[in-house]
């Protein structure tokens, strides 16, 4: 079963757009998606779901075998019911591919996520017990590494990787579910950019733990005099915050 070339689908859909004279937004409405999602149909970068392929090639005027095939055909080349078949499997099978993908991907950021955080706990243990210091942390890192840690909980286990169509089709800085509160000003959130937002925040919780980890050690072990310093310790939380913000605004702006 040969794969459906996504290239040759999205020229064929841009194609067959420009001739009914629709715009990226007029098609997106008519079949009640994104113009993003469109967008990327035709750039290649994915295909209509299964379940809108009859709505689209209805719409673009061709049948969905043609749609399939990215081309128009001649009566005496449509095909039998078999092709037919093996047509709509392959959308199909693409997008079984998809979600399995999806399943693999957030086995390993599982992976990733225990493994650093089992680092970061290895590198506080450390430090506790080399030190012998009363003090078990910095002064503001135990919140820190507790907000980074179920931060991280959320964003591995409970974020979903797609946003309802609605941010899509608004212009929206803020995002919110359950107790995660989210705020971009300036900058709109949506499924263009929300994987990226969701890979720099991810990577913020992962690797949050183990440098809080490094530099609770480093402090205690060899400049335990800064751990009284105001000016250290509020330094150090400032950068640790902008670590996440920044690079998740750079990733939002960047894809918006």
């Amino acid at each position: 079963m040969h794969e459906i070339d996504k290239e040759q689908l999205g020229q064929f859909i841009t194609q067959l757009r420009k001739e009914k004279s629709y715009t990226q937004k007029q098609l997106a409405e008519l079949l009640f998606v994104s113009d993003k999602a469109v967008s990327k149909w035709e750039r290649g970068l994915s295909i209509p779901d299964v379940s809108l392929l009859l709505s689209l090639a209805e719409v673009l005027g061709v049948t969905v075998t043609e749609l399939l095939e990215g081309r128009r055909m001649e009566a005496e080349e449509q095909p039998d019911r078999e092709q037919v078949e093996e047509l709509v499997q392959k959308a199909i099978s693409f997008s079984g591919d998809r979600v399995e993908k999806q399943k693999q991907n957030r086995k390993k950021r599982i992976f990733i996520f225990f493994l650093c955080w089992g680092f970061a706990l290895s590198l506080i243990l450390a430090a506790q017990l080399i030190s012998h210091s009363e003090v078990f942390f910095f002064p503001g890192g135990l919140t820190l590494i507790l907000l980074c840690f179920f931060f991280g909980l959320y964003f591995t286990f409970f974020a979903k990787d797609r946003l309802p169509n609605y941010y899509d089709e608004n212009r929206i800085n803020a995002f919110s579910d359950g107790p995660i509160r989210m705020n971009l000003p300036g900058v709109s959130i949506n499924n263009s950019n929300w994987p990226h937002i969701l890979h720099a925040t991810r990577l913020w919780c992962c690797g949050g733990g183990i440098v809080l980890g490094l530099i609770n050690l480093i402090l205690k072990i060899w400049f335990p005099h800064l751990l009284q310093s105001v000016f250290v310790v509020q330094g150090i939380l400032l950068l640790f915050l902008m670590g996440l913000f920044v690079p998740m605004y750079i990733a939002a702006k960047k894809y918006e």
